[in-house]
């Protein structure tokens, strides 16, 4: 995962929520770029879950909203999409 920008350091002192990264043209934090990867790699939800020790709940909210940002529809697609960035 790339460092941070100064400019987001900076918000982040400040007290403000670190600005969405954009990869490849689409708005994702970076937890949902993490989540993004290990959906390329084929982890289920509950895979996600494990190795970011969070619910597999969370996990599926996670994968939701990255399908929604990048208007795809399934998890195959979301995979494409990491493997060609």
């Amino acid at each position: 995962m790339p460092w941070p920008t100064p400019a987001a350091a900076a918000g982040q002192a400040a007290g403000k929520p670190p600005a969405p990264a954009v990869f490849d043209g689409a708005p994702l934090t970076p937890r949902e770029l993490q989540v993004a990867r290990l959906v390329a790699g084929g982890r289920s939800n509950k895979q996600i879950a494990a190795a970011l020790v969070i619910s597999p709940r969370t996990a599926e909210g996670h994968v939701e909203r990255i399908l929604a940002k990048l208007g795809f529809t399934s998890r195959a697609q979301a995979a494409a999409w990491v493997a060609a960035s």
